[in-house]
């Protein structure tokens, strides 16, 4: 990852993640943890799209299927009793809903952060599923 990327990951963290982690916490009920490995969402040579490509492949999707699932009573009890934690990565192996997994209360998002960038909804509908196939 070069200085390039190391910024635009610093300034994205720094100024923009932190509202997306208040909506993520609004839609889940509960301040849910949230691990993040950013240097591994940093993509070389794509550092001055970070703030359009993060919020669509990986936190719009997440807060879209939380509010999905949090609809009522029943979702809001049952995320707030099995989601202990979410993990957005990027092993660069995939880039479709196969790199979601929920075990053991962690939900996992790994997506190619350069890849399928406007399939936002598609995402939300298998993060969706993924929680409420685990839950």
């Amino acid at each position: 990852m070069g200085l390039a990327e190391r910024r635009g990951v610093e300034r994205f963290r720094n100024d923009e993640y932190p509202g997306w982690k208040a909506k993520i916490d609004q839609a889940a009920g509960f301040e849910v943890p949230v691990e993040v490995a950013w240097d591994e969402l940093a993509t070389e040579g794509y550092a001055s799209d970070y703030g359009s490509f993060f919020p669509k492949v990986y936190f719009q999707p997440l807060v879209d299927a939380l509010t999905a699932v949090t609809v009522d009573e029943m979702g809001q009890s049952a995320v707030r009793a099995g989601l202990k934690k979410i993990t957005v990565r990027d092993s660069r192996e995939y880039f479709s809903a196969q790199g979601f997994a929920f075990e053991q209360g962690v939900l996992t998002i790994d997506h190619k952060a350069d890849t399928n960038v406007d399939y936002g909804a598609e995402r939300a509908k298998g993060l969706q599923q993924t929680l409420e196939a685990g839950l």
